[in-house]
């Protein structure tokens, strides 16, 4: 955690001081050097670099006795080289080369930290990891990555504290662990969160001194202390630290989903280790999460940059703010920009006619002349091509492709065919004789990158372009061949989207010697197109620049022009062969010419950074062609050179000179070497594009040119298009060098970006256009984008053409500066349009690089890129972190790196991602495959280590939050709905029948008495085991003599009107002991026993409902009540206080002396008591009337008879569930096949079998089992089918809930079992609530439930919009099934209390017998109390008595009819008015979100939102590894932001099952919230969006 000195090993060997000099002879400097230079390419591990650099250096150091020796060189080296640094006079230059200097300027380093100083150091909440994901790879796997330069940190060795971490622990009493503990703790002193008092008991901040630690470690408070912080830093990330701190358990929910988990507001005062103060709503004081929240809030409450324009709202739209100009950014003022020429083309006598005439020419005159020197890795010269071998070989080639080669007895290939070559960049020499080869056959070479593996980054798109261009055969080496990923068969394998290619091996003894009477056709200079050079879009497509043999000429006469190129001169060449400018120079200009090229290989490059200098030294080359990055390398490795001289070069090409950034790399480099004879007017910064060819360079000092320019421009005006020349504010401005002239015979002009290409004006950057014969001619095989680029007509601002002929884009974006110099300030490829302004991606990685990133990143390795998210494009930033950076520093850096970006570009970034070392895709020659990188990005596949999002600041489009409009009154209301037609949205099921045979009881149980002496052994139950064969079975007189024996036992112990609490599983004795209590007259209330495997959650609840329900005594089994009573169950919960539990497993068979008659129908029967999602537990009273009504209404809509059979798959403690269970059978006196729906653990299959083995017609089941059966058995239908499973008998299948219909769920069901017959009509929802727990039930008559798809953006405004299907912003709704009899329902306003009209969202109300009489007690909140029972409308039909369902929904009249004949109204439920979130004034259902959310990754298994403190939270379970948790971060803030214009606040990624659910399969959204607060949910990561 110490600072590293930045002197090292590369001191010693810039500055070669007597002490360390005598020590090291030469070659072993040299060793080091390219020991240095391969790690920092990440062509060696660090594991590997300290190996072999250990053992060079071991001779020369004295062995101290048991210390490591690597540990010693650095401290000798770091003493010596600090002694010596004083009076050293390499001082001053050294120093400016230890930056970045292809990236940065001075300037811009200092404008960087006078911005960052601007900022105070501000809090932001550290995103938190779970251990496990902490704790990356040990060091052998993290390489260094290949960076494309290196530098003096990259290799130096590894600090003393990594041994420590890297021993094996044996016990407190080793050494390390103190060493250890310091560590950990000077490593939190700076983190923002390990400030923050710890959550566990006891616990208490840490000081950072080493004693405190020590102290700390005796006392108590140590492990917590430890804990702490070891949930906050990064511990060296090579080695799992050991757990010393004894509170590992997780407080995750064991294995299992938990059912109803503890109550909201319960489960912390049960847990006994969290001792923490609480505040009124439950939520506790001292908690990290809420602190970093807080901090996040703190962070938030800043203004937002740019002032929000009054956005305007439409009735119906949430439009989105389009942002508008700013009156004051700066406009173009000057004129318009006169198109600008080069000097016309010299005529040369003799100028051969084309390009293979030339070699002719060459290789039969001048035969021994040399043409290409080849070097190997060390730098020695292999091979040296002349021009006579050079014209043999090629003319070899082409006879043997055009003649030797055949399918069928007819020739391969025929003149015009496309041809790949694909030679690796180290073998110049095969290439040449292959694309020479090829122009003499008239073939037309197609030169390719070497495919490495089968998913090479951007790979597929390369096969994309061979297909295109119709190539069938690769030539190759026979090195290159045996190295290519090979099939079975032994043949190269295909390449993911290639085509069939036959490959070519063009090594001399595989080609013929042409007959004598054979000659290659020579022709002049044609149109037909001679070659095809690949480019990678900005998007990743891969498209190919056709160059005819004419432009070829022409661009190789231009560049001898402009370049003075004389015959026989030696250039020495580093680019890529294949294309652009070392194509250009290096192949085609060289051979007109007869120069001869020194071709410098990339891996030579890496292994010795200065090879080309020394090549320019040796040839005495004239020209050098090269790249701002081999400038750099070369600075950071020009070491004791003395004996170097440059002076021979009479032009140095930089072929990126149209790099904003390639100035510093040219004034370093000319600044160490003007010493060694570089004359400062030889450096010529060039500016090409694949389709336009070099559109300007620099000519060379002897032609008289104007001296070079500089501009020095305001970062501010070019984001605006505009240059204006920065006096006044330093930080933010771009310095560029002019690229030269425009070429000869060409026409320039500067072109608007968008829209019609209107010429620009004089002080305004546009995208440069050429005319000239010498630029390529099409994307090959893609006219429309051909016409786009290659023939783009400019015209003046009276829309006159410039020039009768077209001009192509050169994607380069510049202006003309004075002396006619052109000057580039970007590309269109990196161009980021963000709310209107331009920044430039090349400019955010220079300012990311200027905050001192060599700790943290690997220079060159940052990726900026930006992508679309809600209507305008949002910047990324991705960047490779070093294995040895911690987590706090990283955070550090990743919010300065935010902070000078928005200083200096006064831009936000929206995302900041750090990968890990190497991850990054690489291009072919070093550097980063930036739209890979992007596909990664959004298809979640990036595995970054660190995610820093900033939504918050970024986006300031988003629609206005939503102002209530002043209510209109009721009369006005009733007015405007009539005026409009509206009929009020009221509806209700049939009238109650006449009453029948039974309906004159009025009580449940007398019915069940009337049974048992009517049709004794009439069958009413059958309960089925997770084997599907019969476990229980009971009829009429059984049931009946079972429940007097419950209520003899009862009668003597309990008062009338008791309560009593019946913890049963789902089984017989729960229905019997039921009606024992209606018997006895004492209230039952049913209760789920408490899962044994899950006490601590389950308990509470039934505990709490014991005491909040008053039973005074708990009926059970015998299992259960040891349960009750055991120790397990005295850790969560306090078990003295049970009242009375009485088993009922061996009751006496006595008879009561007599039934309880109760005095009125209106006396409570039972209570029923449900959690709802919001975590509040509820129990509403049932009257005998109620109870009764209930059944009748149920019997009647499906059609309920003694001869029936129905099969029900619920659990039978609350709702509609219960009424199933325990009082339907009785009263209709039809037969229930009962299957508990836990059995379906263990049995998936067992309801669907029973309802097919039983024939059943009608069947119930809850959300929870038809998710398990479309999961357990979706890819089973095969087998259920073999063993009969046979679904046509189901008429309906209704689904038990409480919620919106669940239509993904229901459709997939019906898909999967329609192959086993079930008909897709069968499947339908319920609908009922605490209220009313029947409200809507399909039934058998009545028309199928309708589905409508309404406008998500209206329903936000509690609008219903109906939409067709498909639409944008489309929801489906289903209907809830019909309206029971008996049932009125009505639509009404949530706040007027007024009726609603048809198709209106509101609150939905219900009047019928079967109303709940009241809330019993509602625990959690007071207040929501009489008016849901007894309610009455504001206007309108102020009589009726309706409840509040709390439920909004809207009705609407279809077009069907019900079986009375009347027009039917469909009931839709929208959702819990409890569980909406209420966000910038609108209402959303956390269900839409989620719905989003899950599908923005295929590895989210399940999600849930809540909100806390005005902050959405979304919590994710993970179903993938863990390195996918932070690519979720951004999928999860797009999706929401794109579809729901909400901005994410935390996103949580957590394990599968975290998220509790209930009996139901509803979320239980509050248990999770209290969890996240009370830090109890063990999230794998937690990021806090900026």
């Amino acid at each position: 955690m110490a600072e590293r000195t930045s002197t090292g090993l590369l001191t010693m060997m810039l500055e070669p001081t007597p002490a360390v000099a005598m020590t090291l002879p030469a070659e072993v400097r040299e060793k080091l050097a390219e020991l240095e230079l391969e790690l920092s390419e990440g062509d060696i591990t660090q594991k590997g670099y300290e190996k072999k650099r250990g053992k060079l250096l071991a001779p020369y150091i004295p062995q101290i006795q048991g210390v490591d020796p690597s540990l010693q060189i650095d401290n000798r080296i770091q003493a010596s080289s600090q002694a010596i640094l004083p009076g050293s006079k390499h001082n001053k230059s050294r120093a400016a080369n230890t930056r970045d200097e292809r990236f940065r300027s001075d300037l811009h380093t200092e404008a960087v930290q006078a911005a960052l100083a601007k900022y105070k150091e501000r809090k932001m909440p550290m995103p938190s990891k779970r251990r496990s994901v902490l704790v990356q790879s040990s060091v052998e796997a993290c390489t260094p990555p290949d960076t494309s330069s290196a530098s003096e940190d990259e290799g130096s060795l590894r600090r003393q504290g990594r041994l420590a971490t890297s021993t094996p622990y044996q016990g407190h009493g080793h050494p390390a662990v103190e060493h250890w503990f310091n560590r950990v703790i000077q490593g939190s002193s700076t983190s923002s969160s390990a400030s923050s008092t710890s959550s566990h008991p006891g616990g208490r901040s840490v000081t950072t001194t080493n004693t405190s630690a020590h102290a700390a470690l005796n006392a108590n408070a140590a492990a917590t202390a430890l804990a702490d912080l070891m949930a906050h830093t990064q511990l060296d990330n090579h080695s799992a630290p050991p757990d010393v701190t004894g509170l590992s358990e997780r407080s995750s929910f064991h294995g299992e989903r938990p059912q109803v988990a503890s109550v909201r507001g319960v489960s912390r005062s049960y847990n006994h280790h969290t001792s923490v103060m609480e505040t009124a709503d439950g939520v506790p004081v001292n908690s990290r999460v809420s602190n970093k929240i807080q901090q996040l809030l703190n962070t938030l409450k800043r203004p937002k940059r740019p002032p929000l324009r009054e956005f305007f709202v439409d009735d119906f739209e949430e439009l989105l703010d389009v942002q508008q100009p700013d009156p004051n950014q700066p406009k173009p003022e000057g004129q318009q920009m006169s198109p600008l020429e080069g000097e016309p083309l010299g005529v040369v006598t003799n100028w051969p006619p084309s390009l293979p005439a030339a070699l002719q020419r060459w290789g039969t005159t001048q035969p021994k002349s040399p043409c290409l020197t080849a070097l190997d890795n060390a730098g020695k010269p292999v091979y040296t091509l002349t021009y006579g071998k050079l014209w043999t070989r090629s003319q070899k080639l082409a006879y043997t492709l055009l003649n030797k080669l055949s399918t069928r007895n007819e020739p391969l290939l025929m003149p015009g065919d496309r041809v790949a070559l694909v030679f690796p960049n180290s073998d110049p020499v095969m290439f040449m004789v292959a694309f020479y080869g090829c122009l003499l056959a008239e073939l037309v070479p197609v030169p390719i990158e070497v495919p490495l593996t089968r998913k090479d980054a951007g790979s597929q798109q390369i096969g994309f372009l061979l297909g295109s261009c119709g190539v069938t055969l690769a030539l190759t080496t026979d090195a290159c061949q045996k190295g290519l990923p090979k099939a079975q068969t032994g043949e190269v394998a295909t390449f993911k989207g290639w085509p069939r290619l036959l490959w070519f091996v063009t090594d001399g003894k595989h080609v013929v010697k042409p007959p004598k009477d054979w000659h290659p056709p020579i022709r002049e200079a044609s149109n037909d197109i001679a070659y095809i050079e690949y480019k990678t879009s900005k998007e990743g497509s891969t498209m190919g620049i056709a160059v005819s043999h004419a432009a070829m000429l022409a661009h190789c006469h231009a560049l001898t022009q402009a370049c003075g190129y004389t015959e026989a001169e030696t250039i020495t060449n580093v680019l890529d062969f294949k294309r652009e400018s070392g194509l250009w120079h290096g192949v085609l200009t060289s051979v007109m010419n007869r120069m001869h090229v020194i071709s410098i290989p990339y891996s030579l490059m890496k292994v010795n950074p200065l090879s080309w200098i020394q090549k320019v030294h040796t040839y005495k080359a004239r020209v050098a062609v090269v790249k701002s990055r081999d400038m750099h390398w070369s600075l950071l490795a020009q070491r004791d050179q003395r004996d170097i001289s440059l002076s021979s070069l009479r032009m140095l090409i930089v072929a990126d000179g149209a790099n904003p950034w390639s100035i510093s790399s040219c004034d370093a480099f000319l600044n160490v070497f003007q010493a060694r004879g570089l004359r400062p007017e030889v450096i010529c910064p060039c500016a090409s594009s694949s389709e336009a060819m070099t559109v300007a360079i620099r000519r060379p000092p002897e032609m008289g040119v104007p001296p070079p320019g500089k501009a020095v421009l305001s970062m501010g005006g070019l984001s605006h298009s505009v240059i204006r020349v920065d006096t006044e504010e330093k930080l933010s401005v771009l310095t560029v060098q002019d690229v030269g002239q425009v070429m000869p015979a060409a026409l320039v002009c500067v072109v608007r970006v968008e829209g019609t290409p209107y010429l620009c004006q004089t002080d305004e950057v546009g995208e440069i256009c050429v005319s000239s014969g010498s630029t390529g001619v099409a994307y090959y095989g893609l006219p429309g984008m051909t016409k786009n680029i290659f023939e783009t007509i400019p015209v003046t601002s009276s829309g006159v053409p410039v020039s009768d002929r077209p001009f192509t884009r050169t994607s380069l974006l510049g202006f003309v500066g004075p002396d006619s110099l052109v000057f580039i300030v970007g590309k269109m490829d990196g161009l980021m349009v963000v709310s209107g302004r331009r920044h430039n991606a090349d400019d955010v990685v220079a300012t990311a690089l200027a905050v001192e990133p060599m700790k943290f990143v690997y220079r060159g390795r940052i990726a900026v890129f930006s992508v679309s998210v809600l209507h305008d494009e949002r910047i990324v930033v991705v960047a490779e972190q070093r294995p040895d950076a911690s987590e706090e520093d990283s955070f550090q850096w990743m919010s300065r790196v935010l902070q000078a970006i928005d200083s200096i570009h006064q831009v936000g970034v929206y995302c900041l991602a750090l990968v890990p070392a190497n991850t990054l895709p690489k291009a072919p020659l070093g550097g980063i495959h930036i739209s890979e990188t992007k596909q990664r990005f959004l298809e979640g596949a990036l595995h970054p280590c660190n995610v820093l999002m900033c939504p918050h600041t970024c986006v300031t489009n988003l629609p206005k939050p939503r102002q209530k409009q002043p209510e209109v009154g009721p009369a006005s209301m009733i007015v405007g709905n009539l005026v409009a037609g509206k009929r009020i949205a009221q509806a209700c099921g049939r009238d109650v029948a006449q009453l029948e045979d039974n309906d004159q009881f009025l009580y449940i149980q007398d019915v069940l008495q009337w049974r048992a002496q009517a049709t004794p052994d009439h069958p009413l139950f059958l309960v089925l085991n997770a084997k599907g064969t019969v476990a229980s079975t009971a009829s009429c007189l059984q049931l009946h003599k079972r429940a007097e024996r419950v209520a003899a036992a009862l009668m003597g112990r309990l008062n009338t009107g008791d309560h009593v609490a019946l913890v049963y599983p789902p089984g017989i004795d729960l229905i019997a002991t039921f009606y024992g209590c209606l018997y006895a007259g004492c209230v039952p209330v049913t209760v789920r026993p408490p899962h044994p495997q899950n006490l601590a959650t389950t308990l509470p609840t039934v505990k709490m409902i014991v005491e909040v329900s008053k039973s005074v005594c708990i009926l059970t089994t015998q299992a259960i009540m040891k349960l009750l009573k055991s120790k397990e169950a005295a850790a969560a919960v306090d078990i003295k206080s049970w009242p009375t539990v009485l088993d009922t497993d061996d009751l006496p068979r006595k008879k009561s002396p007599q039934m309880y008659k109760p005095p009125t129908p209106e006396m409570l029967a039972y209570l029923d008591f449900s959690v709802s999602t919001t975590g509040i537990l509820a129990g509403v009273k049932m009257s005998h009337a109620a109870t009764s009504a209930l059944c009748r209404s149920i019997k009647l809509q499906c059609e309920l008879y003694p001869s029936r059979q129905i099969a029900i798959c619920l659990d039978p403690y609350c709702g509609l569930g219960f009424a199933l269970w325990c009082l339907c059978s009785v009263y209709s006196g039809h037969q229930s096949i009962l299957v508990p729906p836990l059995e379906l653990e263990s049995n998936a299959s067992l309801w669907l079998a029973a309802v097919s083995q039983y024939k059943v017609r009608v069947t119930f089941c809850s959300y929870s089992v038809m998710e398990m059966c479309t999961k357990g058995l979706g890819s089973q239908t095969e087998a259920l089918r073999l063993r009969n499973v046979n679904l046509s008998c189901v008429r309906t299948c209704m689904v038990v809930a409480e919620e919106r219909p669940r239509i993904a769920l229901t459709q997939s069901f019906s898909k999967i079992f329609k192959d086993l017959g079930l008909s897709p009509r069968a499947v339908s929802t319920t609908f009922g609530c605490r209220v009313n727990v029947a409200i809507c039930l399909q039934g058998t008559a009545g028309p199928d439930p309708t589905t409508v798809y309404v406008d998500m953006r209206a329903l936000r405004h509690d609008r219903v919009r109906l939409v067709e299907r498909g639409s944008p912003h489309s929801l489906p709704l289903m209907e809830s099934g019909k309206i029971l009899p008996g049932v009125k329902v009505i639509i009404a306003n949530t706040e007027t209390k007024g009726p609603l009209g048809d198709s209106h969202l509101g609150e939905i109300w219900v009047s019928s017998p079967h109303n709940a009489t009241g809330y019993y007690t509602v625990y959690g909140e007071e207040a929501l109390h009489a008016d849901h029972f007894n309610t009455k409308l504001s206007f309108g039909d102020t009589q009726t008595v309706w409840a509040r369902t709390g439920y909004l929904g809207f009705l609407r009249r279809t077009e069907l009819t019900d079986a009375s004949g009347e027009r039917h109204d469909a009931l839709y439920v929208v959702g819990s008015l409890d569980e909406t979130l209420e966000l910038r004034g609108m209402r959303y259902h956390p269900i839409d979100i989620e719905t989003s959310v899950i599908r923005s990754h295929k590895s989210i298994a399940e999600c849930a939102v809540f909100t806390w403190t005005n902050l959405l939270v979304v919590v994710v379970e993970l179903e993938g590894s863990e390195q996918e948790a932070l690519d979720l971060v951004a999928l999860v803030t797009n999706v929401v932001l794109e579809e729901h214009y909400l901005i994410v606040g935390v996103v949580v990624v957590v394990d599968p099952g975290v998220i509790p659910i209930n009996s139901r399969g509803e979320k239980q959204r509050m248990h999770l919230r209290d969890g996240f607060l009370a830090d109890q949910l063990d999230p794998i990561y937690v990021a806090y969006n900026m």
